[in-house]
C-alpha cells in the first residue's frame, strides 16, 4: 500500500494526523509529512479513517 497526497489540496487541518499520529505528521506550517510512504497492512484501519475524514479530500491509497 502506499499513501498519496495532493498537495494543492491539503490544507494542514492535521484530521489525518489525529487518525493515523504514525504516518502523517503536519508541522507548524500546516505542512504535511509522510512519516511512512509505504506502510504495512497493519495500519490500514487508521490510514482509511484518515482519507475518509480529511476535509478536502486530499488522500488517497494505492
Amino acid at each position: 500500500m502506499k499513501v498519496l497526497v495532493d498537495y494543492d489540496l491539503c490544507e494542514g487541518n492535521a484530521v489525518c494526523m489525529e487518525e493515523a499520529p504514525e504516518v502523517f505528521k503536519v508541522d507548524d506550517s500546516d505542512n504535511i509529512h509522510i512519516l511512512i510512504e509505504n506502510p504495512g497492512e497493519e495500519h490500514r484501519e487508521k490510514i482509511e479513517r484518515a482519507v475518509k475524514f480529511c476535509p478536502r479530500a486530499a488522500l488517497k491509497i494505492e
